[in-house]
């Protein structure tokens, strides 16, 4: 009888929490380690949740709790600066038609579901804790974590996001890019005529838009030019996103009122990442944003990373032969659909900071979340 394999996974959120689950419920032994202590539970304002994260997210076996707590609809509608609106479009359903097309929800819900399904996986879990030695072999890992303990694995899986240490520890230089933009963002509560995504294109922000994540909430973003984050105090974050709010119509005037505690805005920079040529350095394997990362002009980041985790944890449970070849066919099958995800998102956001009024918006994101109705 053949040993039971042991993994290491390095970070807690989407793809590291999916992968824990699927490689439980395929009999491996398997330690998650997250940095924070909180495991991330609080953190975030709102996430948009595409069919394919939808599909993920059911095979996880969470899929009704994310209904329950989510906000599901098929469609976005494009608007003018001051409300009005000019083009509705239906949603490509990328999970299967017996899924909504989109669902908006409150990021750390989505969180707390994800936890509670690792911890009832039976997987131990470790918090503040990190990996930082790792010394491996043909056979496996030996890692000392950061509470002077050690530990030995036939795997370890770096999911420990767009600043993963493990990806420099194994020798991958790429880091991730700015593109120019940042984003500012609240949740806040949801008028009612709020049922779908609105984008406005133009006005003093690139992008302002909003997407229901509850019966009773919603999450609102402004999209600008990245600046240095040490410029911006704090205690402004609120002025900050309500002057680039304020000059919106529609439903932005109810949404603006509630823009006023800093301590609930968040401001980040737009990045991209594409590792190329492997995501893996003998048996340690990135997934998720420590191998990509695309800005969120088309939501597409907790999607694409929890396809990561489904796909690694098929192949894995099909073989006991944990190989390079395994490893690149993995590479080779997720690079395929996300190298166009990733330069469509970044297209997206160029054509704005160039300032091309006849872009194909419409058309790009069509052809990008049709590819995305095929399975990973």
């Amino acid at each position: 009888m053949s040993k039971v394999r042991t993994v290491l996974v390095i970070g807690g959120g989407a793809a590291g929490n999916a992968v824990t689950v699927l490689l439980r419920r395929g009999g491996f032994v398997v330690d998650l380690i997250e940095a924070m202590d909180d495991w991330n539970a609080t953190a975030g304002s709102g996430i948009t949740l595409q069919g394919n994260a939808l599909r993920v997210l059911r095979e996880l076996g969470v899929w009704k709790q994310v209904q329950a707590f989510g906000f599901g609809y098929g469609s976005v509608g494009i608007t003018a600066p001051d409300g009005t609106v000019l083009y509705v479009a239906r949603d490509i359903r990328t999970g299967g038609d017996d899924l909504p097309a989109t669902l908006g929800m409150q990021r750390p819900q989505l969180q707390q579901i994800l936890i509670d399904a690792v911890r009832a996986s039976g997987a131990s879990v470790r918090l503040g804790t990190t990996a930082q030695i790792l010394d491996q072999d043909a056979n496996g890992v030996s890692i000392r974590f950061s509470d002077g303990s050690e530990g030995r694995y036939d795997l370890v899986i770096a999911a420990d996001g767009l600043g993963s240490s493990t990806r420099a520890a194994i020798g991958i230089t790429d880091t991730p890019e700015p593109t120019g933009m940042a984003i500012w963002r609240i949740a806040a509560p949801r008028p009612a005529g709020v049922t779908r995504t609105d984008l406005a294109y133009g006005g003093p922000a690139y992008i302002a838009g909003y997407s229901p994540t509850s019966d009773s909430t919603l999450y609102a973003y402004v999209v600008e030019d990245n600046r240095d984050r040490a410029s911006i105090p704090p205690t402004t974050y609120a002025d900050e996103m309500r002057r680039f709010a304020c000059a919106y119509g529609g439903f932005w005037q109810e949404i603006t009122q509630h823009i006023t505690d800093p301590a609930k805005v968040n401001y980040t920079w737009f990045d991209r990442l594409l590792v190329e040529g492997s995501w893996h350095r003998g048996r340690v394997v990135l997934i998720g944003d420590a191998a990509h990362c695309c800005p969120p002009t088309l939501a597409q980041g907790a999607a694409l990373s929890l396809e990561d985790g489904w796909v690694l944890a098929q192949l894995l449970t099909a073989t006991q032969s944990w190989d390079d070849a395994l490893f690149q066919a993995y590479y080779e099958r997720r690079i395929a659909r996300v190298r166009p995800v990733v330069e469509a998102s970044v297209q997206l956001g160029q054509w704005q900071l160039d300032g091309v009024e006849d872009a194909d918006v419409p058309g790009l994101m069509a052809r990008t979340m049709t590819m995305l109705r095929e399975l990973p």
